[in-house]
């Protein structure tokens, strides 16, 4: 027997016989409620077809209990797992997580972060852009509310809580070694669009300088317009390799996707990274990607711990809103990667 719809309520009220005010209270927090009310509200709602208006619900509480989150891409599967780490620690904590992404795109980021704060969000983590953000974006949401920022970091901004991956430590322990199974190996880059993978560079080119060898860059600048990951690898190094450069080398790329770029521009030119026990052509990258045990060959990587950024990063937050917002404790937490060595290197 289908259970009468009830859309308002009002109609709720009349429906099971509880007050108006003793039902918002309840859907609020129904330990503000008698145990005899909320036996009687449950029952209810048990021979009814009502669904509570999540926003109504709210209206007059401090918290609205949801939690803001933007991020840069939907088709990159480490934001994926980023996302689903984020909203499974709101969820342990009670909240309800919003997410929006900018699609790379500033004023798409601008928009949302306005929108966050039109919805009286209690709080917002954002992984930024990159080069095109508009930190005044950044700024605006740090004065109005409770705001950790993840993943990367833009350099000239401050005061404003962080997680991300400690990219010293991380880069240099793949730098090391691929200098203890090959030959030093060069960094194959991305354009500057991207803060983490000029982060690496740095990195990269302090722990060779470190380790008494030469650094060397390649594939910072546009190769072909819009390409900036599994692109721009190719282009990249199939320009080198056409060459005969750099087929013997070893090859650390900014990020898994820039590697599996380079993977593909490998096959193309009859290369087998890793293939030899010593020398020869290897091919690394940086995040453990979810498809780096699946390329040919399994890519060797730095994994980032996505779970203790996503977790970290929530935290932060809430400890950020049970203290109102403090502006005197701003932290920044950074964590370090794993070596994943696989067949590519």
């Amino acid at each position: 027997m289908a259970k009468p719809e009830i859309h308002t309520m009002e109609e709720l009220s009349a429906a099971i016989g509880v007050s108006r005010p003793t039902l918002s209270r309840y859907f609020q927090d129904p330990t503000k409620v008698s145990r005899s009310s909320v036996e009687r509200i449950r029952s209810g709602l048990e021979r009814v077809d009502y669904i509570p208006n999540f926003f109504a619900t709210r209206m007059n509480r401090k918290s609205t209990g949801m939690i803001g989150v933007i991020i840069p891409y939907l088709n990159d599967l480490f934001f994926t797992r980023l996302l689903e780490s984020l909203e499974r620690a709101a969820m342990r904590a009670g909240f309800t997580v919003i997410t929006q992404c900018s699609h790379s795109d500033p004023e798409i980021e601008a928009r949302a972060a306005e929108t966050f704060l039109s919805m009286n969000v209690d709080g917002a983590v954002v992984a930024p852009l990159g080069n095109h953000s508009d930190l005044k974006v950044y700024e605006r949401l740090n004065e109005r509310l409770p705001f950790v920022l993840m993943d990367s970091r833009p350099a000239p901004l401050s005061g404003v809580d962080f997680v991300g991956t400690d990219h010293v430590q991380s880069t240099g322990i793949i730098t090391e070694y691929l200098n203890r199974v090959g030959t030093p190996p060069i960094f194959l880059a991305m354009p500057r669009m991207n803060f983490n993978a000029y982060e690496r560079e740095m990195a990269y080119i302090t722990k060779m300088e470190e380790l008494g060898h030469e650094p060397v860059v390649i594939g910072a600048g546009v190769v072909e317009e819009g390409s900036y990951f599994e692109g721009h690898g190719l282009a990249v190094l199939n320009d080198y390799f056409s060459r005969g450069e750099f087929t013997g080398s070893s090859v650390l790329c900014a990020n898994d996707r820039v590697a599996i770029g380079a993977l593909r521009a490998a096959a193309h030119h009859g290369l087998q990274p890793g293939a030899m026990r010593q020398g020869g052509l290897r091919i690394a990258g940086h995040d453990d990607y979810p498809l780096c045990p699946f390329t040919v060959p399994t890519l060797t990587t730095v994994a980032q711990d996505v779970a203790a950024i996503g977790q970290a990063a929530m935290d932060r937050l809430i400890e950020k809103l049970r203290a109102e917002n403090s502006q005197g404790n701003q932290t920044v937490q950074l964590i370090n990667g794993t070596l994943k060595i696989r067949e590519s290197a």
